[in-house]
C-alpha cells in the first residue's frame, strides 16, 4: 500500500472525498494508488497534500513517490 493510500485510509476518506477536495477526478486517485499514474505535477501534489490536510513532504515515502 503506498503512502497516499495509507494517508487517505488513516483519515477515513473514500477516493472520491480526497477527488473532490483536490479538484481532480476519482479515476486519477484510483490511477495514483494502483501505480498506474506515476510522478504528479507539483501542482497536483499540492492539491492532493491540502485535500488530505499535511505536508508534501509527509505525503511522499522515502523513495519520493506518490
Amino acid at each position: 500500500m503506498n503512502n497516499f493510500k495509507m494517508l487517505r485510509l488513516k483519515r477515513r476518506l473514500t477516493q472520491l472525498q480526497v477527488a473532490e477536495r483536490a479538484g481532480l477526478s476519482q479515476a486519477y486517485i484510483n490511477e495514483l494508488e494502483t501505480g498506474k499514474k506515476s510522478n504528479p505535477s507539483l501542482e497536483t501534489l499540492t492539491k492532493l497534500s491540502e485535500a488530505l490536510g499535511v505536508s508534501i513532504t509527509e505525503f511522499l515515502d522515502r523513495e519520493g513517490r506518490v
